[in-house]
């Protein structure tokens, strides 16, 4: 079956998958209790469906499922700030300024300690390529759209196991995000580290189930156009698909700068697209029908799809080939997530540390989308400034780094500069943030690391006990 039916077929066989992850996860007590998403869960079920386990599944759907991460990736990023009021940059700085700082120094740092390892164990052991580091913070940060994005990066640089071992970066990273992650928060619950948890209350029966109940369900987006005149998802689909062909205008330009730029991936300059498409609405109002949550929802929808087929379509093969130095990588870009997470955020965040630590560990180990869904475990009503924060840095921080700019050109970077230029540029702009948060006095070298505002729990309990009080009349 080829062409658009074919296509078709993909995504619906695509979609069976999610349902068949979905009810595991809501079934299976050990995959509720390592908090796998359903669309991982799904992943390797297809996975095993396929070439490289029962061979059930036509090659053809396979290299359909293969393309699709490289498609949807634009459509996330040019959704990031659609939608979005930008603050005024004061208000961004007081707020996000510790969470960007701490941002830049745990996504650089990956850099830094996959292209040591690379340089110094690596190459010589196993004749890896300084541009192979690059698959740490490409899998963790970015995930396996960007992943799936800077495959031809990586063919065109020469390095063509590079786009499969990424995806592979990227299931480990989401892995890792999500086990290690509950790992940290039943420790801090017990610990008495978070605001808003106690070791009595523990994780909700129903995140792990991911079933909501009646009285904690919420609309999942508002209308803002009339059906009668076009229906709202079409019309939010519109504005993103705007962003996106505003995304290849510009990639044309890009791509005629330098013969090295060749093969620059179109999904970054998207999102500058979609940065463009909100900035260009504001003054003529039309920012008003915009509404965020049907945007998160598109995103939502594109990422469950995105991540099963970048699984399901794995090339096992070359996986196979470079097993070890992905192995020893992996666990050195874990070991920092979790060194940074542990040690620099409670001496770098001056309040709320483990809240928004654990809200940029899972993103930068297993995308935006994890690190949101660690916060909502930990802080599920926003009643800390986590949320608020990591929004702001996000803005910043996302059109360099975690398939930003910077990710896009760090393959060209590392060949261009040489393997210990990069390691001394990486390191330097770590050190420049450290020591930006150093002036600006959001380090702290003795922290405490108990929360102990408990007037701020009183309020928290009592709110949520408000927000659930208004929510059960309706559902009856």
């Amino acid at each position: 079956m080829e062409g658009l039916k074919g296509y078709f077929f993909s995504l619906c066989l695509l979609c069976a998958f999610l349902l068949v992850g979905k009810l595991l996860r809501s079934r299976v007590k050990l995959l509720q209790r390592l908090f796998l998403p359903s669309s991982i869960i799904a992943g390797f079920i297809a996975l095993g469906f396929g070439p490289y386990g029962l061979d059930l599944i036509p090659a053809w759907v396979v290299k359909q499922w293969s393309q699709v991460p490289g498609v949807l990736i634009n459509v996330v990023f040019a959704a990031l700030f659609l939608g979005v009021a930008l603050p005024r940059p004061r208000k961004l700085w007081e707020t996000g300024g510790s969470q960007l700082c701490f941002g830049v120094v745990m996504g650089m740092g990956q850099y830094l300690v996959a292209l040591l390892t690379t340089v110094l164990l690596l190459g010589p052991l196993f004749h890896t390529p300084a541009i192979f580091a690059c698959i740490v913070e490409i899998g963790f940060s970015g995930g396996h759209g960007t992943a799936a994005g800077m495959t031809p990066v990586f063919e065109k640089l020469g390095f063509t196991a590079g786009g499969p071992l990424a995806q592979m970066s990227a299931t480990v990273g989401i892995i890792g995000a999500v086990v290690i992650g509950i790992a940290l928060i039943n420790i801090a619950i017990r610990r008495g580290y978070c605001a808003c948890l106690d070791e009595k209350e523990g994780i909700p029966a129903y995140k792990k189930t991911g079933l909501i109940p009646e009285p904690k369900r919420f609309s999942i987006a508002t209308a803002t156009v009339a059906t009668e005149a076009i229906e709202p998802l079409t019309f939010h689909f519109a504005i993103i698909a705007i962003a996106v062909l505003a995304g290849w205008v510009m990639l044309s330009g890009v791509r005629g700068l330098h013969p090295l730029l060749s093969g620059f991936p179109l999904f970054p300059l998207a999102m500058m697209g979609g940065l463009l498409v909100q900035g260009l609405s504001a003054p003529l109002r039309v920012t008003r029908y915009f509404d965020r949550a049907t945007f998160d929802r598109i995103q939502g929808f594109s990422l469950d799809v995105l991540v099963l087929s970048a699984i399901a379509a794995i090339r096992l093969d070359l996986f196979v080939a470079n097993v070890w130095p992905f192995l020893i990588i992996m666990a050195t870009g874990i070991v920092w997530a979790t060194f940074a997470m542990r040690f620099l955020a409670p001496r770098m965040f001056p309040r709320f540390w483990f809240e928004r630590g654990i809200t940029e560990f899972g993103m930068q180990t297993g995308v935006t989308a994890i690190g949101l869904l660690l916060l909502r475990v930990v802080d599920p009503m926003y009643r800390t400034e986590a949320a608020t924060a990591f929004g702001f840095k996000q803005m910043v921080y996302e059109p360099f780094l975690g398939g930003g700019l910077i990710t896009a050109m760090a393959p060209f970077l590392i060949i261009g500069l040489g393997k210990w230029g990069s390691i001394g540029a990486v390191a330097g702009v770590m050190a420049i943030f450290v020591v930006i948060a150093v002036l600006s006095k959001w380090v702290t070298l003795r922290p405490k690391l108990k929360f102990q505002d408990a007037r701020f729990r009183l309020q928290a309990a009592q709110s949520e006990a408000a927000a659930v009080a208004r929510v059960r009349p309706s559902a009856a």
